[in-house]
């Protein structure tokens, strides 16, 4: 007599001996495929990028937090490979879902690179497959989207086939965590589908976190992001405010950290960018204004870290008023675009918005970013320039928008004429030669 599904899949978890598609090789799925593979599963990565295919299959990493030494004995030893087609999914015990989720224009999830993977692997589901959404969305989309779907080829979700979701944990540029340390949070549609998930990443993880639905495990992910925008913009407004009454807010948020308890310290800066921090609040006040909701917090919140980078440009134009300067014609060089430090993405990132405001002002912007070697910004294309004596001097501001461990503080503040320095990137940084700094 055959064994149920769930006692087939839950044995082959435990032995290793599943073979796992990772669907979407970006910043989240390339890690997670490496960890599974280094946890001992062979794992198939399916991206429907050729270049990143190809960088897999020969052991190159296109990612910053991944090294090549780590993907190369994967790939030698067989646990890891990368495809474009899907019918990889067809010999896969489990499919786990890594596909971007951004916002429409007009702030509204758009879920449609979730919708693609699932008709994409549609066709070579068959029964005893578990299947993970880990791609961050609205509360309801693994139990209204995906179920409703699997269910029209015919499938007993719980019974036949599995389904979970586990949002991803990922923190580019974080040397501390990694998706291996860092616990996974497992909702499933029935309680077999969680324990099948919470097999799976309790093989590649630390702690696995049961919750009672997908659902559940949505909002807490949204939860999480949205803990850090509402509090990023307490620290902004809380800089707008210190600067009204002469107070130096790092300062004070340094000395309100002594407390230990009650309190986290949160920074503040020229506004919040990434994939994450940025989207994942609308997608949960989004979900709750169709339940009649409305989320004031977040929405505020939102409002005032969008507002930062229009601060920045209003600072950068009376730091060269107060020296004498118009901002139309002057020279403006941006030290760092990425959206946060050590790390190659542009997404959402608030220094792009300030180069916009600058430009349309008249201003002349050029940047230097070692992560970005070329930005193209609306209809500018711009290429990264050397921070050397030369280019400091020969710019009329420098405005540090992204604090890089890899810039030099010292021949920045001994070589720029103006600073605006928005991440107090050159605190303790001793005054010297010619530069005049202002922060938030």
């Amino acid at each position: 007599m055959n064994k149920p599904y769930a006692e087939q899949l839950a044995q082959r978890l435990e032995a290793k001996d599943a073979y796992v598609c990772v669907v979407g090789l970006g910043y989240v799925g390339l890690p997670l495929a490496m960890t599974l593979a280094q946890a001992g599963f062979h794992v198939t990565g399916i991206d429907v990028s050729d270049e990143r295919v190809v960088a897999v299959k020969t052991g190159k990493s296109y990612i910053a937090d991944v090294a090549d030494d780590e993907i190369r004995p994967l790939v030698a030893s067989g646990r890891l490979t990368a495809a474009t087609e899907f019918s990889a999914v067809g010999r896969a015990n489990a499919i786990i879902i890594c596909v971007p989720t951004p916002l429409r224009k007009s702030k509204e999830p758009d879920i449609s690179y979730i919708d693609g993977a699932v008709e994409s692997i549609v066709p070579f589901l068959h029964a005893g497959q578990l299947l993970i959404l880990e791609s961050t969305t609205y509360p309801g989309t693994t139990q209204e989207v995906l179920q409703p779907r699997l269910e029209r080829c015919g499938f007993v979700i719980g019974s036949d086939f599995f389904l979970a979701f586990s949002p991803e944990r990922v923190d580019p540029g974080n040397g501390l965590f990694n998706t291996g340390n860092i616990p996974k949070v497992v909702g499933g549609v029935t309680p077999a589908c969680t324990d099948l998930a919470a097999r799976l990443y309790s093989k590649m993880t630390t702690k696995v976190h049961r919750v009672s639905s997908p659902r559940v495990a949505e909002t807490a992910k949204l939860l999480e992001n949205t803990f850090r925008s509402v509090n990023i913009a307490l620290a902004n407004e809380l800089a707008l405010a210190c600067r009204a009454i002469d107070v130096d807010p790092w300062e004070v948020i340094d000395a309100a950290a002594t407390k230990p308890f009650g309190f986290m310290p949160f920074y503040p800066g020229p506004g919040t960018g990434g994939h994450c921090i940025p989207l994942d609040p609308l997608y949960l006040s989004w979900r709750l204004r169709l339940n009649g909701f409305d989320t004031r917090f977040i929405a505020l919140a939102d409002e005032i870290n969008r507002s930062m980078p229009r601060h920045v440009a209003s600072l950068v134009m009376e730091t060269l008023n107060d020296h004498r300067k118009c901002l139309r014609d002057a020279s403006i060089l941006m030290l760092g675009v990425t959206y946060k430090r050590d790390v190659s993405d542009v997404r959402e990132s608030p220094a792009l918005e300030i180069m916009r405001l600058l430009m349309d002002k008249g201003a002349r912007v050029n940047y230097a970013d070692p992560y970005v070697p070329e930005l193209l910004l609306d209809e500018h294309k711009l290429v990264s320039l050397p921070v050397t004596a030369d280019t400091l001097a020969a710019h009329d501001c420098a405005v540090i928008a992204t604090d890089h461990k890899a810039f030099d503080y010292n021949l920045i503040t001994e070589r720029a004429p103006l600073i605006v320095d928005v991440r107090n990137a050159l605190r303790g940084q001793t005054a010297r030669g010619r530069r005049a700094v202002v922060t938030l």
